[in-house]
């Protein structure tokens, strides 16, 4: 057996001291650091299959590479697909994380369930009997999904040796421990160490493993940061537990794009892939009412539609309010003195009330003429059209400035039915022929003319 030996880790960053100080010289944190008894396996627990072959790695020139597409596993979730860039890579290690009960053992459930291939999924969290009747209520009539209550890697490995299986998925990473560490699960040097022997049987067997992770109250996921840099990709499951929508998107993805999310709406029955998500936050009304606007917004590279709210109303207490639900309230009130300066409405003495709907938040500047049309429309009590939507940035001297990928949100806006959409005349638009109006504008004034 090598000799044990004991080493000082910060809990927030993971750097490794000598011996124990007071600060971690690395994050600035206070009281992180705690001594680990370590030990470093005399030989790796992982052995490379007999029908695995092992090749030599040697230089090629850059030209000589093969750039054949490797083929991806489909999950048969086509927002999961998206968001992966089109399936999972072989070989590939995918880490999940999310705030407690967001959703994620159920995401990655739901998709060991409906997945063609022999799946093996691990959980340290909960009983074999817990998982089934979670699965009852989500399907059942999954007949390729294995379930295995464990934390040891060692058991682990074993029983992958023995159902060879197409997918794993570890519920979570935190929770195993391996028998050449001495030290608790959930430790630094546990979760490196597990990971690294995830990480040598996927890339040796060519099997992806999915790992759920926590996260800190920080928001970030738990344990060391080079956990997130020895994984492939990592993806963030987020949303308010007030609403049924949850996001899903990628942090980190040497396969794809990070710019794609997936939109989940949560149910009894489990999470429903949102394929049209602007219908859902749109809300749907007969009678014509004042303080509402459509934008057209983009989340990463998924043009949405959203409905803004504004009330706008007398101070009762002198001292007008400022509120914002969903937007930036310091770039709300530079859009109230744009307005005031700009296009003269006295708004000072006035309270300003905003909300997005659907309980999402919006860092995207392209709403701002939307903010704009909905103060309007509730200062002057009359209700813009309804087939009316907006996608332009407001400068600090009254200008309607371009916005990124315009035409993607004007054909967004087109395939809903919208009849005109407000953009600023400096966008270069090469679209022809659209059934959908496009409504140019300069400055400030042209839209107060245009919808009051």
């Amino acid at each position: 057996m090598a000799k044990l030996k004991t080493t000082f880790f910060c809990q927030n960053c993971g750097t490794q001291y000598s011996k124990w100080q007071g600060q971690c010289t690395a994050c600035k944190e206070w009281n992180t650091i705690t001594e680990e008894v370590i030990q470093k396996p005399e030989k790796s627990d992982w052995k490379t299959p007999t029908n695995v072959t092992k090749r030599t790695s040697k230089p090629l020139l850059i030209n000589e590479i093969d750039t054949s597409k490797e083929a991806r596993l489909n999950t048969e979730d086509g927002e999961f697909n998206r968001v992966l860039g089109g399936g999972l890579v072989p070989g590939s290690l995918t880490l999940l994380g999310g705030e407690p009960g967001i959703g994620k053992s159920t995401l990655l459930l739901q998709i060991s369930l409906k997945l063609p291939y022999k799946t093996l999924y691990v959980s340290g969290e909960e009983s074999q009997k817990q998982i089934k009747m979670r699965a009852e209520r989500i399907d059942s009539s999954a007949n390729h999904c294995y379930i295995l209550t464990e934390t040891k890697t060692q058991n682990i490995f074993k029983q992958i040796e023995t159902l060879e299986p197409d997918i794993v998925v570890i519920d979570s990473i935190q929770t195993l421990h391996s028998d050449y560490i001495e030290s608790s699960s959930g430790s630094i040097s546990q979760i490196k160490e597990c990971t690294t022997e995830l990480i040598k049987f996927a890339k040796e067997t060519a099997t992806p493993v999915i790992l759920i992770g926590h996260i800190t109250k920080d928001g970030h996921i738990a344990g060391p940061k080079i956990l997130e840099h020895m994984v492939d990709t990592v993806l963030q499951f987020e949303g308010d537990r007030n609403h049924v929508f949850r996001i899903l998107r990628a942090n980190k993805n040497r396969f794809g794009s990070t710019n794609e999310l997936g939109i989940y709406e949560m149910q009894g029955s489990g999470l429903r892939e949102v394929s049209n998500p602007s219908e859902l936050l749109i809300s749907q009304k007969d009678e014509d009412l004042s303080g509402n606007a459509i934008a057209a917004t983009l989340e990463g590279m998924r043009p949405l539609m959203i409905e803004v709210q504004a009330l706008v109303s007398t101070a009762v207490y002198g001292t007008p309010q400022r509120s914002a639900t969903g937007f930036n309230a310091k770039r709300l009130n530079m859009l109230l003195a744009v307005l005031e300066k700009r296009a003269g409405f006295r708004l000072g003495a006035k309270d300003v009330f905003l909300n997005i709907t659907g309980g999402i938040t919006v860092d995207d500047p392209a709403i701002d003429l939307a903010v704009i049309a909905a103060i309007l429309s509730s200062n002057e009590d009359v209700a813009l059209q309804k087939d009316f939507c907006f996608a332009a940035e407001i400068g600090l001297s009254g200008e309607v400035r371009p916005v990124q990928r315009v035409e993607q949100r004007i054909l967004e806006a087109e395939k809903l039915g919208f009849s005109t959409i407000f953009v600023s005349k400096y966008n270069k638009i090469s679209l022809k022929n659209t059934a959908i109006k496009i409504q140019l504008i300069s400055k400030i004034e042209d839209v107060v003319d245009l919808i009051i």
